[in-house]
């Protein structure tokens, strides 16, 4: 007897769980367990013309997020809609995410008499659904939904891969295979797998993104003013990356991360829960102009990391006419003693706490807002027994658009109106590991010196440090993730 009792434990840990788990918000619910699925209150009339709609949650999240602190799930009933929520893992990539989805997507479709469903995704959890669609559960979808979606991926995730940032990461569990399948360089090779895949035109995309981030020092303004320098955003998300070439965006308004997954976007994607698939020809007037990303971004930050014992200090040049200097110091600790000291001493000591929801989940960040910055050397000081750290200068400034770095070509020009010179020394990670070379130093604008041909992901980190036509220094970071594929290729 005891050896079956083992026998059917052993089973029952390693089979997946296919069952409804329950009803939403029971004291027995555990919530956030990968695998299973909840169905919400049915509704007091079912209109059998409306589907059943499945929620999914994205990175760091579960199925919780749709009705704790969140009114979706409660806009959905009060509408008419039965519902449903699956977790998945909130740190695998979008192939793990997709069995599951696909999996307890029958069982959703069975429990509810074989009725149409419609699933509304937010974040990665779009991707992770449509990896489940195309790898075989298109048949009992019509509709999928997107929330602020990197359809390619999140310029965060490339962050968390880079050189100065990986340390932090590593300790705060963001690097893992969530945010290594978010780098946009592993991204734009995906896509290219998916969107060729022939069951990728059975069910109709519906995109929604946000293009706000909040005011400085909320939890989400450190991510919008990082990607900002990509195109407007949600301090997740850009914009550009949340559309597909194929897909209808719905609506852009003022969402940030958090509010785009919430009721105020229910009106806008309700005409598209329909228990029918809209032909895709129909939706071609959508294309082309929704789906442009830009060639280039601009260049506006600087970053430094690593660990320190007892104290930690960075100093960092501020050029001319700069109208604004943001620094984020983000720590895996909480820090009460900082301080930010202006070229002619002037000491800076009041800033603002957040905790970081995103990729860099479980982060401090400590921020100071400085208008019209000195020009000079600045320098950062915090104090701790012991601490992980990466610290961000963001500068509001005319000589953000001076350099740029093509995606494509991975050419470094110099518009040359404001900027005299300046060098570049590129530090070059492969799959979130230091490549055993020595850093790559560039004197002067050109192609980035790249010649790995191995397969994988590559991120770059271009440090440039130069002088302005009015003589005083500056600094900033390039960051660039690349997919080299089997063939050499890069994506």
């Amino acid at each position: 007897m005891k050896r079956l009792g083992l026998i059917l434990l052993l089973l029952f840990l390693i089979l997946p769980v296919s069952a409804h788990a329950g009803k939403i918000g029971g004291k027995d619910d555990p919530g956030g367990v990968p695998g299973q699925w909840y169905a919400g209150d049915t509704p007091g009339y079912v209109d059998p013309a409306k589907p059943v709609l499945v929620f999914v949650h994205g990175i760091n999240s579960s199925s919780k997020t749709w009705w704790e602190d969140n009114n979706m799930y409660q806009t959905a009933y009060d509408n008419g809609y039965e519902t449903a929520f699956i977790d998945v893992h909130p740190d695998k990539d979008m192939r793990e995410n997709g069995d599951i989805i696909s999996n307890r997507i029958r069982d959703i479709y069975n429990y509810f008499g074989k009725k149409k469903i419609v699933i509304v995704a937010h974040s990665k959890g779009g991707i992770d659904a449509q990896n489940a669609l195309v790898n075989g559960a298109y048949p009992y979808v019509s509709n999928l939904i997107t929330l602020s979606t990197p359809h390619y991926g999140s310029q965060l995730a490339d962050l968390a891969y880079s050189g100065w940032a990986g340390w932090l990461a590593a300790i705060l569990g963001s690097k893992n295979e969530a945010t290594y399948s978010l780098q946009t360089g592993y991204m734009n090779n995906y896509r290219t797998q998916i969107d060729s895949n022939s069951n990728r035109t059975k069910n109709p995309v519906y995109t929604l993104a946000g293009s706000s981030w909040g005011s400085f020092g909320s939890s989400l303004y450190w991510g919008g003013l990082y990607l900002s320098s990509y195109g407007s955003n949600d301090g997740a998300v850009t914009v550009a990356n949340s559309r597909l070439p194929y897909s209808r965006e719905v609506r852009v308004i003022n969402w940030n991360h958090t509010t785009v997954r919430e009721a105020g976007t229910f009106p806008y994607f309700r005409p598209y829960l329909t228990t029918y698939a809209q032909p895709f020809s129909s939706m071609a007037t959508h294309e082309a102009a929704a789906s442009v990303k830009p060639e280039q971004a601009a260049v506006t930050a600087l970053h430094r990391g690593g660990e320190f014992i007892k104290e930690g200090r960075e100093s960092f040049q501020v050029e001319e006419n700069a109208a604004k200097l943001d620094v984020d110091l983000l720590s895996d600790k909480v820090m009460k003693d900082i301080q930010l000291i202006s070229p002619s001493g002037t000491v800076f000591n009041n800033f603002t706490q957040s905790t970081d929801e995103g990729i860099f989940k479980g982060g401090h960040h400590h921020s100071f807002q400085i208008e019209s910055p000195e020009a000079g050397k600045w320098t950062l000081i915090a104090k701790k027994d012991k601490a992980a750290y990466l610290m961000t200068a963001g500068f509001h400034s005319e000589l953000n658009d001076e350099i740029v770095l093509e995606n494509k070509t991975l050419e470094l020009k110099n518009k040359g109106n404001k900027v005299k010179d300046f060098h570049v020394n590129v530090n070059i990670n492969k799959d979130g590991k230091q490549k055993p070379q020595p850093s790559i130093l560039m004197t002067k604008q050109g192609k980035v010196p790249f010649t790995f041909k191995e397969e994988g992901v590559y991120t770059l980190t271009l440090d440039v440090k130069g002088t302005t036509k009015a003589g005083n220094k500056f600094e900033r970071t390039i960051i660039k993730s690349i997919y080299v594929d089997k063939n050499g290729d890069i994506h």
